[in-house]
């Protein structure tokens, strides 16, 4: 397994989001460790989604807590899996932003002093449809040291999870960029896909989208079909490069880490009319483009992008 995929921790293919509102989520998810259940959670309310207002969002609120029903799970690869959780009503979507996540707590942290346990928080980006009908879907691995995505691995059909949202990363509009490049690594394609198929199936937007996707063997690429077919749909459009850590004997695809030719080869060049988007391990992206700083903001630019040429308003971190 490769160092930068192997140190990966329980939430490194979830998504924690940039700029102002990921200073906030920094904050909100990293308060736990100060005593707090999860910084502001205590401050929020709790409810079921029956008892939710009509929303926008299925209804998902940002400013309160929603209990959630798993109705379905399944594996995607070895340790992955996809967990569907319902809607209300039937005809109810989600409707996000393009580029925005959920966030999901659970009483699975450290024991305080009355015996209950601290919140643990973590962001998810869901890989459903943003208007599939009665539910919405996401992708979790489930990692040794990972804390919330154990969680999920113990969850069965009927279990409820609270989560709270949408949480915008980054504010999209079409056209906003000629070519979008995005380097992706494991769990860290969710975002990705969000955006992509958002791009995609918008027929006034023309971005062009460019994917290397990261992985340890081919059988941990998730999403594979659903890339392959906006290959196939959208030849023009979209095309997809896989790396492997690990690859077969027959595999024709990229081998080993994620270089600066491949960089060259598959992402848009340096330029204000281009962006690239990077999500994965923290060792992947760290070699990619530096991480996010401790507060969850964009942090330095470093990397293979800055050597490269890129400059920090032409790479954003999920």
């Amino acid at each position: 397994m490769s160092v930068y995929l192997r140190r990966s921790l329980a939430y490194a293919g979830s998504i924690t989001v940039g700029g102002g509102v990921g200073v906030f989520l920094g904050q909100y998810i990293l308060g736990q460790k100060n005593g707090n259940e999860g910084g502001l959670a205590s401050f929020m309310p709790s409810r079921t989604v029956a008892e939710a207002k009509e929303s926008l969002h299925g209804g998902m609120d940002k400013s309160s807590w929603t209990s959630f029903k798993l109705g379905e799970r399944k594996q995607v690869t070895g340790n992955t899996h996809l967990y569907r959780f319902k809607l209300d009503k039937s005809d109810d979507s989600l409707n996000l932003p393009i580029a925005s996540c959920l966030l999901v707590r659970a009483r699975i942290g450290s024991k305080q002093e009355d015996g209950t346990r601290k919140y643990v928080i973590r962001p998810y980006t869901p890989t459903s449809a943003s208007t599939a009908a009665g539910h919405f879907d996401l992708i979790v691995k489930v990692y040794e040291k990972g804390v919330m995505s154990k969680h999920f691995g113990e969850m069965k059909v009927g279990d409820e999870l609270e989560m709270k949202g949408p949480i915008v990363k980054l504010p999209y509009t079409p056209n906003m960029k000629k070519h979008v490049g995005m380097v992706a690594g494991g769990t860290g394609i969710t975002p990705m896909l969000q955006v992509a198929e958002a791009i995609l199936k918008n027929p006034d937007d023309k971005t062009k989208v460019s994917l290397i996707f990261a992985n340890v063997t081919e059988g941990d690429i998730i999403l594979r079909k659903e890339l392959d077919a906006y290959k196939k749909q959208y030849p023009d459009r979209f095309d997809v490069y896989y790396v492997l850590d690990k690859p077969g004997f027959f595999w024709k695809g990229g081998k080993g880490f994620v270089s600066s030719k491949m960089l060259k080869d598959h992402m848009p060049p340096p330029g204000q009319d281009n962006l690239v988007f990077v999500c994965g391990p923290p060792p992947m992206m760290e070699h990619i483009s530096g991480n996010k700083a401790p507060d969850k903001s964009q942090g330095e630019l470093k990397g293979l992008l800055k050597d490269l040429g890129y400059e920090s308003g032409q790479v954003f971190k999920f």
